[in-house]
């Protein structure tokens, strides 16, 4: 069950944004969707997957990543190793909220998908002077477990293969970016609609 994020504030939390920058994180955070790439799609090899995938599933020290956005709101990003299985909650955070709103999570109880195309790419750039994932490739590609969009444009396969270049892929990644935004295997790709006032 998703927990609330104050859970969290008992809990093993470590900073993991250095971990972004390991050859073998790509492959790791995005195994539930890349459907049997092998990491070296990714550019690195399946020992530095390996080695991430243990950071990340390390029931010692859950890593949090933080994804600024503009007027002071936060996608907090948590893995959350227990005894038998990690898992990974998505939260919309605010300074003046009590609650968090949980965009997307791969526990039991499959919460997602969190965002269509459009608004994950509105968040892709990162305001001035923020701390956090600010780089915009690395912020789509770490956003991307919470995308469930069965409309997705050509844009998207564009951005996703610059971004997978940018981060180490070779260039020929347009069958991996496709694979990616799938949908994550919990709750693949819906459609989205929206009343006219909105």
């Amino acid at each position: 069950m998703v927990m609330a994020r104050n859970w969290y504030s008992s809990s093993p939390v470590v900073d993991g944004h250095t971990l972004v920058d390991e050859p073998g994180f790509w492959p790791a955070h995005l195994a539930d969707l890349s459907g049997g790439h092998p990491p070296e799609v990714f550019g690195c090899d399946a020992g530095d997957a390996a080695a991430v995938l243990d950071r990340l599933h390390d029931p010692s020290a859950w890593p949090r990543f933080t994804v600024p956005l503009s007027g002071g709101f936060t996608i907090v990003v948590h893995y959350n190793s227990g005894e038998e299985f990690t898992t990974t909650d998505y939260f919309l955070t605010h300074p003046d909220w009590s609650q968090d709103l949980a965009l997307a999570s791969d526990d039991q109880d499959r919460i997602g998908p969190g965002l269509c195309w459009p608004e994950l790419a509105a968040l892709l750039e990162a305001p001035p002077g923020a701390e956090g994932v600010t780089d915009p490739h690395a912020r789509l590609l770490l956003l991307l477990p919470v995308l469930g969009d069965a409309a997705v444009p050509q844009e998207a396969v564009t951005r996703v293969v610059e971004a997978l270049v940018a981060q180490g892929a070779p260039e020929a990644s347009e069958a991996l970016a496709r694979q990616l935004l799938q949908g994550h295997p919990m709750w693949g790709a819906e459609d989205w609609w929206f009343d006219d006032d909105e």
